[in-house]
């Protein structure tokens, strides 16, 4: 039977990469977006041209309070373009990057990173638990940051940690249901991620390429495959774990 993975965030950089990998590797997708809907829908034409269903849903990952609203959408998309009432994996991938000393880090800022990375994956997952298949899949972007720090990083890593925290604690509880759940840890990545800084900023780019033992900076292409690998049976046996992609970033 064909899997149907969901990817927020799935509009643009690794999200979009990971969408476009999973369809390249056989799996239908939804997709979700913030306010990008052009984008996401681009994506959900590509998917089509390799052969497989997809669609894209509209969420803000950084209110729980519109979730309910969101997992009854997304099972009224399932019944309708899939005559399912169930998805398959889910790629909890949206997130924001935003950085200053611990010093001057404004509360509003903080409380929009725990929110997007942490609260909203831990309430989003909650919400669409009644949705996800048995024996299905999750996967949580995490950071490389959270091994090796970076001087203004502090709120955005300690989200991510939480999130590798919460991801065994995930694995633990959904084990009963044949369920796994894994983190995965990007290093620098050439995207649009915190104002396009990695890919748009030469002094950047060569401070993490520097960082890295294979000398370069990633690109979406050294990420999505590998999460979409993950997803597959072939992985089957790999849970709780925190992997980091990275080139070998800060070793």
């Amino acid at each position: 039977m064909t899997t149907i993975s969901l990817v927020t965030g799935g509009s643009r950089g690794l999200g979009r990469n990971t969408a476009l990998n999973i369809a390249r590797k056989g799996g239908d997708v939804i997709v979700t977006y913030h306010s990008r809907a052009a984008e996401a829908e681009a994506v959900v034409a590509e998917i089509g041209k390799l052969g497989r269903k997809a669609a894209a849903l509209q969420l803000d990952a950084g209110n729980a309070a519109t979730f309910a609203d969101f997992a009854a959408r997304l099972k009224d998309t399932l019944g309708q373009a899939w005559g399912r009432d169930t998805f398959d994996h889910l790629v909890n991938n949206a997130g924001h990057g935003d950085m200053a000393p611990l010093a001057e880090m404004s509360e509003q800022a903080f409380d929009k990173l725990v929110d997007v990375h942490f609260k909203g994956v831990f309430f989003l997952t909650q919400k669409l638990l009644p949705l996800l298949a048995d024996g299905g899949r999750i996967v949580n972007l995490s950071s490389g940051l959270t091994r090796v720090s970076a001087e203004g990083w502090s709120a955005y890593a300690a989200a991510k940690g939480a999130v590798e925290v919460l991801t065994v604690y995930m694995a633990k509880e959904l084990g009963r249901r044949g369920i796994t759940v894994n983190a995965v840890a990007p290093g620098a990545i050439e995207t649009d991620f915190f104002g396009g800084a990695v890919r748009d900023t030469p002094d950047f780019n060569r401070l993490f390429a520097g960082m890295t033992a294979l000398g370069r900076v990633g690109v979406p292409d050294d990420i999505g495959p590998m999460i979409a690998s993950l997803l597959s049976e072939d992985n089957r046996w790999i849970n709780a774990q925190r992997i980091e992609v990275s080139g070998g970033q800060g070793i």
